[in-house]
């Protein structure tokens, strides 16, 4: 493979940082005028990027235009859909592996990207609708003949987080009786709190775990399967597993089905594979399923559209390097005004912050500029009477992207005050935008807002399926993009497993398994002794 070049050494990479000495000016009078707000705007797969609050010009948008093409960005999008190999450290053992999260959807056209793969997913889902029509028509039920209604899902990382946002967000949605409920953390209190909410005779447990090994997850999996014996119940009949192919946990004398999850797909970026179909198909049914594949394939298509200015995913990607990296912006905070997607901020914070948190490039140097952000966030109107006082006159400059729906998923409103909620919702959001922008002189300081705060708008009309597989794919494409472009390896993890070998030295001192020197001499044992947890 040619060597990839970072942004910084491509020939726009100067005349943007000699632009970013001078950004565009949002408090400036008719800055902020109707024609710009008109002209910055790009539209796909249902969603309206308006960017127009954001401290960026024609030039600076040409500039970056010029970097994507230079650092070949939709080249490698469209090599890493197409299955070429994307995760690895050119000459260092690394994981090696293609990044195929985007055939899981590619299911709608004649000619799908990575046609081996995309079979593959199609016979698994083909397998979970027999499934779901076994249920549905009571041919699969617990021993006493009575249907299954719940579902508890275990796992955790890229297993809990996309799948939980995903099922939160589209409740709307879900069938007549069904429920899912999520078991991630290895706190006992959640599994307590958690099995106090199900009747357990008419629950399926679904067990996700790549490896089978997870700790967590064969802790709650343990935990979930003798609260079942307790009940008289065999968990058999009730445990379900979503695994790589190989695992332990392909054992038909313990899972009433499982189904089959590719070393191809990172786990952050699973949530369109069956480690989250099986659930939402359960909760869903399986024609709100496809529409959530469809919309996310809608995206992923749109996302290999040259023009910048007509492409969201690259457009997005590039407003962030941008902010990050010229600017010198160093958090983003996503904030949705909608409640459904309460837990989308935290599925992205796993996405962004694994896959950008790296310090090497993807030929194990140093890289030579600062990678992914720190991404945080929480929905509106909530927000705003927390964490907003200090988006709007505090001194660390976070760039905003909102996110609102022009309409409610349940068509339930009332007019208070000559409005409906939803209009206040809107009204709301649009004033935010407006307000970090431009800012409020005042000759009182205290009640000075600086403005020049940028921010953008992605707007829907509606939080359905499709549009929430379209917003997961627009940021799954704009991490793998952002990470592109900075020449990093988005799609392995190491950060999260020295943790992991250390934890496993304090269970190993919980346990005895050291003799008396090698306790009283080891820093871990004096962690444990002070913590006052041996």
């Amino acid at each position: 493979m040619d060597r990839w070049q970072a942004f910084t050494e491509v020939p726009a990479y100067p005349r943007l940082r000699k632009l970013a000495q001078r950004p565009f000016d949002l408090t400036q009078p008719h800055s902020l005028t109707p024609q710009r707000i008109a002209r910055y705007r790009c539209s796909a797969a249902g969603f309206d990027l308006l960017y127009a609050t954001q401290r960026i010009d024609d030039e600076a948008l040409d500039g970056l235009q010029q970097m994507a093409a230079q650092c070949r960005l939709l080249e490698q999008f469209r090599q890493m859909r197409s299955g070429t190999v994307m995760n690895r450290i050119e000459g260092f053992p690394s994981e090696e592996r293609q990044v195929l999260h985007t055939a899981c959807r590619d299911l709608f056209s004649g000619h799908p990207s990575a046609p081996l793969a995309t079979a593959q997913e199609a016979a698994e889902l083909e397998r979970l609708r027999l499934f779901l029509e076994q249920l549905q028509q009571g041919q699969i039920t617990n021993a006493a003949g009575q249907p299954f209604d719940t579902m508890i899902q275990v796992g955790i990382g890229g297993s809990d987080l996309g799948p939980r946002s995903v099922y939160e967000a589209l409740q709307a949605y879900r069938l007549a009786g069904r429920n899912a409920f999520f078991l991630s953390n290895v706190d006992p209190d959640d599994a307590a709190a958690t099995l106090r909410k199900v009747n357990l005779a008419t629950t399926l447990v679904n067990i996700v775990s790549k490896s089978g090994t997870t700790l967590e997850t064969l802790t709650n999996e343990t935990l979930v399967r003798q609260a079942l014996a307790a009940q008289g119940l065999d968990p058999a009949r009730h445990c379900l597993a979503v695994t790589g192919q190989g695992s332990p946990l392909e054992n038909p004398a313990r899972y009433l089905r499982s189904f089959s999850m590719f070393d191809s797909i990172g786990g952050r970026y699973s949530a369109s594979s069956m480690v989250g179909a099986v659930m939402l198909g359960f909760s869903l049914g399986m024609e709100n399923l496809m529409d959530f594949l469809a919309g996310a394939a809608a995206m992923d298509t749109a996302a290999e559209e040259p023009e910048l200015r007509q492409n969201i995913p690259l457009m997005l990607a590039l407003l962030g390097i941008w902010n990050h990296s010229f600017l010198g912006y160093p958090t983003l905070a996503v904030l949705p005004y909608s409640q459904a997607l309460h837990r989308f901020p935290a599925h992205l914070q796993q996405c962004d912050m694994e896959s950008n948190g790296k310090s090497i490039s993807r030929y194990g140097e140093p890289v030579p500029t600062k990678t992914g952000p720190v991404l945080w966030g929480e929905p509106g109107t909530n927000g705003q009477h927390a964490f907003y006082q200090l988006l709007h006159q505090g001194t660390e400059i976070v760039p905003v992207e909102f996110i609102g729906f022009r309409h409610n998923q349940y068509n339930q409103d009332l007019v208070v005050a000559g409005t409906t909620s939803q209009q206040k919702l809107m009204a709301n959001l649009l004033a935010q935008a407006l307000a970090l922008a431009v800012g409020q002189d005042n000759a009182n300081p205290n009640k000075r807002f600086p403005g020049n705060r940028p921010s953008l708008l992605l707007l829907a009309d509606r939080l359905t399926p499709a549009t929430m597989g379209a917003l997961l794919a627009l940021y799954e494409a704009k991490i793998a993009f952002q990470g592109f472009c900075w020449n990093i390896n988005s799609f392995d993890q190491e950060g999260v497993q020295l943790g992991k070998v250390l934890a496993n030295r304090f269970l190993s001192l919980m346990q005895g398994e050291q003799d008396l020197d090698e306790r009283q001499t080891s820093v871990e044992y004096a962690l444990l002794k002070q913590a006052a947890v041996i």
